[in-house]
């Protein structure tokens, strides 16, 4: 008897013990399951960023090796407008839809183009123009002279060079630079940039010329280097101080042998009409205040010029500006020019303006302002518009 109880004794521990150990093998069995599953995660993971690796290394491979466009910058800007004015019907225009391309050919070589659609749409019979206004080949000699050839804008005033939307107040670009620089203004050339010290920059340049029909105004010579005359070539110099914070002092020369570029567009010979351009320029900055100064004069020698009045033609205007965060910016002008300045008639256009820009982005403007024009033009009205550049 007591053989049999200790004989069920020792069965029932050994199977306690082996279902304890059953249950054991279980769980082990469970968290290797779950381990197995971690593993698995862990190696796509591994996968996915070897995969990513290496198509990082097949980019930098291709950059380094001088792939097709990896050098190659693509930028530009546009501006809507609508103005109404009392004095003629309320119109809106997509003014200007610009793209620019750039290449580096090496650190010391690059080529930069601009291409311009006006007035969203060109053809016959239509208001738009197609324009290529900039494309030239820069190349650095040293470390203070650089040249570029080919097609740019004459340096030349305030806004010839730099007229993306967001960098200027006003819907319109003012009356002084587009009527008597004459902005936007190209030609086709050669031209030397010199940095003789800091903040001290030299310019010369030789390009093709302006050629004014029989009413010598200055902005309807522009040929825009299509199929240009080039009888008579233009010579510019300008000087330009930035070595003080805020400040920028520049000057223009430039001379013409003959705006008329031998009279190929008056009916019968007339004299020779060689003409300087003189322009120079203020800007300076204090914190969130800005003020802009100009003043520009057309010399024009010739009988025809001096019997229209158009032997001379000025135009000046200051414009303080003042900015009260990075999205709101206000500014007042008040500018003349007249292009029958040589005559003794009171033939000056006299504007008034103050507007404002909201910057949506600081590469994105909003703006609007309010026009007074006075002297040989009387109109008032308002022009609305927006902008952007990248």
């Amino acid at each position: 008897m007591k053989k049999t109880l200790l004989a069920s004794a020792l069965i029932g521990l050994f199977a306690s013990n082996a279902a304890i150990a059953n249950e054991e093998t279980d769980k082990l069995r469970q968290v290797i399951a779950e381990q197995q599953k971690v593993l698995e995660s862990l190696e796509r993971r591994l996968d996915e960023t070897d995969q990513k690796l290496n198509a990082t290394a097949d980019q930098v491979e291709v950059k380094a090796e001088g792939g097709m466009f990896a050098n190659t910058s693509i930028g530009g800007y546009g501006e809507l407008h609508y103005n109404n004015y009392e004095d003629s019907d309320a119109k809106i225009d997509f003014h200007r839809f610009v793209l620019f391309f750039g290449h580096e050919f090496s650190d010391t070589v690059r080529f930069f183009s601009e291409f311009e659609l006006e007035h969203s749409i060109a053809g016959e019979g239509k208001s738009g123009e197609v324009e290529l206004e900039q494309a030239y080949v820069e190349v650095d000699i040293n470390e203070a002279t650089s040249s570029k050839v080919g097609l740019f804008l004459i340096p030349v005033g305030i806004i010839n060079e730099t007229h993306e939307p967001p960098t200027f107040y006003g819907v319109e670009r003012n009356g002084v630079e587009k009527n008597i620089i004459p902005a936007t203004w190209w030609e086709a050339g050669v031209a030397v940039n010199f940095k003789p010290a800091p903040g001290l920059s030299i310019d010369g340049a030789a390009t093709s010329g302006l050629e004014v029909g029989d009413d010598f105004k200055i902005r309807s010579g522009r040929q825009k280097v299509a199929k240009a005359n080039a009888e008579n070539l233009a010579y510019t110099g300008r000087i330009k101080y930035t070595a003080i914070t805020g400040l920028e002092l520049a000057a223009t020369l430039q001379y013409q042998t003959d705006i008329t570029q031998g009279g190929s567009n008056f009916e019968a010979p007339i004299d020779t009409a060689d003409a300087t351009l003189l322009e120079a320029h203020a800007i300076y900055q204090v914190n969130n205040f800005t003020v802009r100064a100009l003043y520009a004069r057309w010399d024009i020698n010739g009988d025809e010029a001096k019997a229209l009045g158009r032997d001379e033609q000025t135009g000046w205007y200051v414009e303080p500006s003042y900015k009260f965060s990075e999205k709101v910016g206000v500014f007042a002008r008040y500018s003349e020019y007249d292009n029958n300045a040589g005559n003794s008639d009171s033939t000056a256009v006299e504007s008034t303006s103050v507007g404002v820009n909201y910057y949506i982005h600081e590469n994105v403007v909003l703006k609007a302002d309010y026009e007074d024009l006075g002297g040989a033009a009387d109109s008032t009205g308002f022009n609305l518009g927006f902008g952007y550049q990248f």
